[in-house]
């Protein structure tokens, strides 16, 4: 039998979903027009990363090429800084900006920067819970139809 959906939910979780999208699309389509823009030096966001780290004394923080799109992340554990194809080869402004912003974090952790310290204590939790979200959602829509209620 199926049952009312309560409002509630839909209120809740439809903002949620359009300003996770909105920010997805925002972030995609200024990478996307500042790689057609080409850096000022040439250089690539590989060759830029390596510079920053370089002259912040953290030659050994190694730059790998890492597959997906805006895939790029610091790895604090094996002080790794790991761009993607997009950042690690191309020479535009975009990928420059990207690979500076990754090679901030290993100089904060060099700093032992406290918030980045928490962000990858966080990690494992995020990334189960990124896993687990869709299927929470589900389950939600399923027990509305099938007990009636929602549980909040």
């Amino acid at each position: 039998m199926f049952y009312a959906m309560n409002p509630l939910y839909f209120v809740i979780m439809i903002p949620a979903l359009l300003f996770g999208f909105w920010a997805q699309w925002r972030v995609k389509s200024a990478f996307n027009k500042y790689s057609k823009v080409r850096s000022g030096t040439g250089a690539t966001g590989a060759a830029a990363a390596r510079r920053i780290l370089d002259a912040n004394g953290l030659g050994n923080v190694a730059v790998e090429r890492v597959n997906g799109f805006l895939s790029d992340h610091y790895d604090p554990r094996s002080k790794t800084l790991r761009l993607s194809p997009d950042v690690f080869d191309n020479p535009s402004l975009a990928a420059v900006g990207v690979a500076a912003h990754e090679a901030g974090h290993a100089i904060q952790d060099q700093a032992h920067y406290a918030p980045l310290k928490l962000r990858s204590a966080m990690v494992p939790a995020v990334q189960f819970g990124s896993w687990l979200g869709p299927i929470i959602i589900m389950a939600g829509f399923l027990l509305m139809n099938v007990v009636g209620t929602s549980l909040a």
